[in-house]
């Protein structure tokens, strides 16, 4: 007899889990700093124009699988086509969420103890240099270590007590707040001398600063800021009603991700160009360019102790959906309990993430085609699996789904007027586009 599976309370609460898991590292953290190295403008005009053409359809099927399976990723693929083959993608997603979160939790644990440092107001002093606290913090193995342990600990326990006691407790009250506090962020770094500067670097496209390379960092962004390409998704809409209507929440999940990835734009660049800081700078930008803008406001401290606290919150709504589509794969059979597969989990985890760690302090020297292990890793997940992740799942719902159950899920809850359209862009403008960015980073077109 199958066990009876958890779900959302409602269709609000299942937005906002798949906007949490959307709305983390992917928009606030890693689209800053990916657009201030990939030309800004011009990089955000391709980011929306992938989310909407590929994200959004690619939202949608991965909603098509899970609701309309009940199942988590690896169960779901197998359950609408039973070869063996098609099995592999929901285990490619389990190996990359794995990855995924083996530099996702290092960020987590910065933020953790930025947050612990940001409460006594040690990092807003004046003529503070921001970078060398960053680097400090970065450079220390305890620390970060210690950083790492707390993130990978507090994941498993919320994930260990369910989808409502935990994930949807934890998306309901944080996720609003998180808004508020980014648009009083955005009102002060647009009132910055020499603001409208960021401005125009974000928002106006220079295209002779796009390359092949940018080209596939905006494609991979537009995977990694929605959380698809690794069956994420399947497994939340696992969890969901059978009338809700899938296209609307798709929507609504997308809009709210582009939403974010604005502001995170406009609260971030003013500030550089205000205060003459690089936007090339890279991973460290959002941690530097905080405590710099925060700095400037009437009680800057305990603004940026509450932001970094909210911010947290919104890294961990998305890690969330990363150890979630693990642990239901291996709780899936009922053999194992949730509580036993999450510890095990994050123990696992935790050892496997310290290299990654490491990076800045002793294993800097570690270098693997150029980059670090924590930058090698992050290419890989986000630039190499996520794309590819999405090309089998695009190739596995036109070619091996039933039309009549792909249509049917489709139009549940409301009105199948733009199928067509979805149905064109899955059999041809996903996968077109992301072979072409393929062929285009390996020098064969363009």
């Amino acid at each position: 007899m199958e066990q009876k599976r958890e779900q959302w309370t409602s269709k609000f609460t299942f937005v906002l889990a798949s906007a949490g898991a959307a709305i983390g590292l992917g928009a606030i953290w890693k689209f800053p700093y990916v657009a201030g190295m990939s030309g800004g403008g011009a990089f955000f005009l391709f980011f929306v124009l992938f989310t909407l053409l590929i994200g959004l359809p690619m939202l949608i099927t991965e909603y098509i699988i899970g609701r309309g399976t009940g199942k988590e990723a690896i169960s779901a693929y197998k359950k609408i086509a039973p070869d063996s083959f098609w099995v592999w993608i929901g285990r490619l997603g389990v190996l990359g969420c794995f990855l995924l979160l083996t530099f996702y939790s290092v960020v987590g644990g910065w933020v953790l103890i930025y947050s612990a440092m940001s409460i006594p107001g040690q990092i807003i002093k004046t003529g503070a240099d921001y970078g060398a606290l960053f680097g400090s913090v970065t450079a220390d193995p305890a620390i970060t270590l210690l950083g790492l342990a707390i993130f990978t600990i507090l994941n498993v326990i919320v994930i260990a007590l369910g989808i409502k006691n935990g994930i949807e407790r934890a998306n309901k009250y944080m996720m609003p707040l998180l808004f508020i506090f980014f648009i009083i962020l955005v009102i002060r770094a647009l009132t910055l001398d020499g603001a409208m500067e960021g401005v125009t670097f974000f928002l106006k496209p220079d295209f002779s600063s796009i390359t092949a390379e940018s080209l596939l960092y905006a494609l991979g962004q537009s995977f990694f800021s929605l959380a698809i390409g690794f069956s994420c998704m399947v497994t939340y809409s696992s969890y969901l009603d059978k009338d809700v209507h899938l296209t609307s929440s798709a929507g609504a999940v997308v809009s709210m991700n582009l939403f974010v990835s604005l502001l995170a734009g406009l609260a971030v660049f003013p500030v550089v160009f205000s205060f003459g800081l690089e936007p090339a700078e890279g991973p460290p930008l959002l941690f530097i360019v905080l405590p710099e803008a925060f700095a400037q406001m009437p009680f800057g401290g305990l603004f940026l102790a509450v932001f970094l606290l909210l911010f947290l919150f919104a890294i961990f709504t998305s890690s969330f959906s990363l150890y979630e589509i693990i642990v239901a794969a291996f709780t899936a059979n009922g053999r194992y309990s949730r509580t036993m597969v999450s510890w095990i989990l994050g123990i696992v985890l935790f050892i496997v993430a310290i290299p990654a760690a490491l990076s800045s302090s002793i294993l800097e020297g570690v270098i693997i085609f150029d980059k670090s292990i924590f930058d090698a890793t992050d290419y890989l997940v986000s630039n190499i699996m996520l794309p590819l992740g999405c090309l089998l799942i695009a190739f596995f719902i036109v070619h091996k789904a039933d039309k009549a159950f792909v249509q049917e899920q489709y139009t549940i809850g409301g009105t199948g007027r733009f199928y067509p359209v979805y149905r064109l862009l899955m059999t041809w403008v996903v996968p077109a586009v992301i072979i072409l960015v393929f062929l285009n980073t390996l020098g064969i077109v363009g």
